[in-house]
């Protein structure tokens, strides 16, 4: 009796999550959706390829970040790396939404839910969209992992068909019906409390949603320029975007060399930027620096060396002082050594 009423119980436990799993498994069946069948998202060199949309992760990502820059500069493991992880997103959702091996799926919506959480959960102009898809992600992956699938779903068809399988242990793990565990009241509160926690620590990480200052690195672009370098004939410098919103690029309208006095020695506007030699831009990641329309322009995540010529500048021991401009009017200024 009492194992025919746990049963019972879990089989309403999956009922109840219904709606649950056939929203969250169609967020990740529709990435596959999106990316193959409405429009082929895996061609790189493309415009909305999503190995560039991986690469704007890289900037703030928590804890694979190595992983990611791996990625981004070795072009054809991140072009394979993309196409595996949508095929495993698109059969995880699906069988998700048909309830078919839950517990096995709900472990898959767990990861890659807490990857999109580390890696883009920093991202987010408004409404720190990246985080609260990660942290439900993940929070539902549990939740689904705990509850199985119940009446609407093919776990239950084939337990009720009574299959050998499904009496298995492994197949209560993996599938659907009795999760067992000793002590279950332990488990979800231990799980439970560690999830909230992660939510709190990654809130507080990406946003200062938690104590002190609130902040947003998906507003304003920031610029940062290094290894700078200075012979006769060029200048030398890096330059690599790590905030701003992922949707559009920093637009450099303007290059000044200056002086120690802020004098301008030599200006690049935005009509040369927008025909600068590609020649002189050696990237970095698959996300591009490159001449836009009407300015130079630079991806978040985006890396590059840029190589300026300064032979018309006939007092070279006076170049002190490397200005960017972008077109919301923003200033990034680097010391040359």
């Amino acid at each position: 009796m009492k194992h025919t009423t746990n049963s019972q119980s879990y089989d309403l436990a999956g009922l109840y999550t219904l709606s649950l799993r056939m929203v969250i498994g169609w967020t990740y069946f529709s990435a596959f959706w999106r990316r193959l069948i409405l429009e082929n998202k895996l061609i790189p060199d493309e415009k909305g390829y999503i190995g560039e949309k991986f690469n704007h992760f890289l900037p703030n990502a928590l804890g694979i970040k190595p992983i990611i820059e791996y990625l981004v500069t070795h072009p054809d493991a991140l072009q394979r790396s993309m196409m595996i992880f949508t095929i495993i997103e698109a059969i995880v959702g699906l069988f998700i939404i048909l309830g078919l091996f839950t517990r096995l799926m709900s472990i898959g919506i767990f990861s890659l839910a807490l990857g999109i959480l580390l890696g883009s959960g920093w991202l987010g102009t408004t409404c720190l969209d990246e985080w609260q898809i990660g942290v439900l992600g993940v929070a539902g992956g549990f939740v689904l992992f705990l509850s199985g699938s119940g009446s609407y779903s093919l776990d239950s068809y084939l337990i009720k068909k009574d299959k050998a399988f499904t009496r298995s242990k492994w197949f209560q793990w993996l599938g659907s019906g009795m999760l067992p565990i000793s002590r279950p009241k332990v488990f979800v509160l231990a799980g439970s409390l560690l999830i909230f926690g992660l939510t709190l620590y990654t809130n507080q990480y990406f946003h200062g949603g938690v104590w002190g200052t609130l902040h947003n690195k998906s507003v304003k672009p920031k610029l940062e320029i290094s290894n700078i370098s200075l012979n006769n004939l060029d200048l030398k410098f890096e330059v690599y975007r790590t905030e701003g919103a992922d949707v559009y690029g920093s637009f450099l309208i303007g290059i000044h060399i200056l002086d120690k006095n802020g004098n301008i020695l030599k200006e690049i506007d935005h009509k040369e930027l927008s025909k600068f030699s590609k020649d002189h831009i050696q990237n970095h990641y698959v996300a591009k620096v490159k001449p836009g329309k009407h300015s130079l322009v630079i991806p978040l995540g985006a890396k590059a060396d840029l190589n300026i010529k300064i032979d018309d500048i006939l007092q070279k021991d006076a170049v002190h002082t490397l200005k960017l401009i972008d077109i919301s009017g923003i200033e990034w200024t680097g010391s040359i050594k």
